[in-house]
């Protein structure tokens, strides 16, 4: 393993909730990372932003750890969940609260 792999593995296991992104959770740098930061906001779960534009390895790194193509990717107790069309939809049908709920993860009632 590498060391961003250790990075990543280290973020993902010791945060209930990391969003890795383009940008940060105050300042988004693409609009899919700033759909999610919307939903996360909304929800009023704390989570934990971390900029991949901060360095292509961790940017090479998160995709290559998931196997997933695109940013923005979001971990729910160590748990990959989606990007941002995934988040969205799972938002929009409820089943995202649900989740949250059933991880112990508090949510703002809507």
């Amino acid at each position: 393993m590498t060391a961003i792999h250790d990075f990543i593995d280290n973020e993902v296991k010791s945060n209930d909730v990391v969003l890795f992104m383009k940008g940060t959770p105050n300042q988004p740098l693409c609009g899919f990372s700033g759909q999610v930061v919307q939903i996360l906001d909304y929800l009023g779960v704390d989570y934990k932003g971390i900029n991949v534009l901060a360095s292509d390895e961790l940017r090479q790194g998160i995709k290559e750890y998931t196997n997933w193509p695109t940013i923005p990717q979001l971990y729910v107790k160590g748990e990959f969940v989606g990007g941002c069309d995934i988040v969205r939809e799972m938002f929009q049908s409820g089943e995202l609260q649900s989740f949250f709920a059933d991880k112990g993860i508090a949510v703002r009632a809507a």
